[in-house]
C-alpha cells in the first residue's frame, strides 16, 4: 500500500514541527509539502536528514504542484475556513487541530466536505488522555451534579475558554440530558469564569504552562477530580496520526477523536 500524502498547514509553528517531525517517522505517511504565513525560503529541511519538501506562504501552490491527499492543520482559526475551501475543492481530505472555530464553522466545513465527496477529521484535543478525560468526565456527570472546569495553558493561546474545555462542557451536559445544578452568585458572577451548559470554565494563561485541565465534580461530602496534564508536544502526534489514516476513509465532518476511538459507543 502507498503511504499517505501528507502536507502540513502552519508548519513552522511549534505543534507543526513537532507534526514534520513524527511524520518523518511514520512508515505509512509520507509529507510532500508545507505551508506556513511566515515562510521566507522555498523548501523545508526534514529534521531526519532524508532530504526537503516544497514550503511556501501560498497554499494553492503547495496544493497544486505536491498533490497531498490530506492536509494536517495547526495553524489559527482565521486560516481554516480559506483552507477548507482550496483542499475540498480539490478533493484533500483534512486533520484540523485549529481550535476557535464556531458552530457555523464546523457547519460550513461539513457542507463543503460532503459537496466534494471528502473527509474532514476536527478535534479539539489530540491527546489520547484527554480524549478519555472527557470520556470519564461524561460518565461521573450522570451522577454527580455541580461541576466546574479549570483550564491551564501558556500565555500564548489566544481563545479563552480552550476548544477543550468547551467540548468537555457540552459532551458533559449532552450526557447527562438535563442541565447541571449552578451555584448561586453574588453580583460580582463575571469573575466567576464563563458559563457553559450551567458548567463554570475557568481559564488560566501563565507562561510555563503548556496544557492542562481539570474536570471538579461536587456531591455532598465528596468531590471527584478528573485531571489530565500535557508535558509535550509529542502527546498529540498518535491522535493525528490516527486521524490521517482514518479521515480517507470517510465523508464530511467527524467531530472528535472519541468517534475514531470507539468511545462514543462506550
Amino acid at each position: 500500500m502507498k503511504p499517505i500524502r501528507v502536507a502540513v498547514h502552519g508548519a513552522l509553528g511549534k505543534m507543526g514541527q513537532t507534526l514534520v517531525n513524527a511524520l518523518c517517522r511514520e512508515t505509512e505517511m509520507q509529507i510532500v509539502g508545507a505551508t506556513d504565513i511566515k515562510a521566507t525560503e522555498d523548501y523545508l529541511p526534514l529534521p531526519d536528514g532524508s532530504g526537503t519538501v516544497p514550503l511556501s506562504s501560498d497554499l494553492e501552490h503547495i496544493l497544486t504542484t505536491c498533490k497531498p491527499e490530506v492536509v494536517v492543520d495547526f495553524s489559527t482559526a482565521n486560516a481554516v475556513m480559506p483552507l477548507v475551501r482550496l483542499a475540498t475543492e480539490r478533493g484533500v481530505s483534512l486533520v484540523i487541530g485549529t481550535t476557535g472555530l464556531s458552530a457555523d464553522d464546523t457547519k460550513e466545513i461539513d457542507r463543503q466536505a460532503k459537496a466534494r465527496g471528502v473527509g474532514v477529521v476536527i478535534a479539539p484535543n489530540f491527546a489520547l488522555g484527554a480524549v478519555l478525560m472527557i470520556h470519564l468526565a461524561k460518565i461521573a456527570g450522570k451522577y454527580l451534579e455541580h461541576v466546574e472546569i479549570i483550564e491551564l495553558h501558556h500565555e500564548r493561546k489566544l481563545d479563552a475558554p480552550s476548544g477543550t474545555a468547551l467540548a468537555t462542557a457540552k459532551a458533559m451536559a449532552q450526557a447527562r440530558g438535563k442541565p447541571f445544578a449552578t451555584p448561586q452568585q453574588g453580583k460580582k458572577s463575571d469573575s466567576r469564569g464563563e458559563q457553559v451548559e450551567g458548567i463554570t470554565i475557568h481559564s488560566v494563561r501563565l507562561p510555563g504552562l503548556l496544557a492542562h485541565q481539570e474536570v471538579i465534580l461536587g456531591g455532598e461530602g465528596q468531590t471527584l477530580s478528573i485531571r489530565h496534564d500535557t508535558s509535550g508536544r509529542e502527546c498529540y502526534m498518535p491522535g493525528v496520526m490516527l486521524a490521517i489514516k482514518e479521515v480517507v476513509k470517510r465523508k464530511g465532518v467527524t467531530y472528535g477523536l472519541d468517534i475514531l476511538l470507539g468511545l462514543e459507543k462506550a
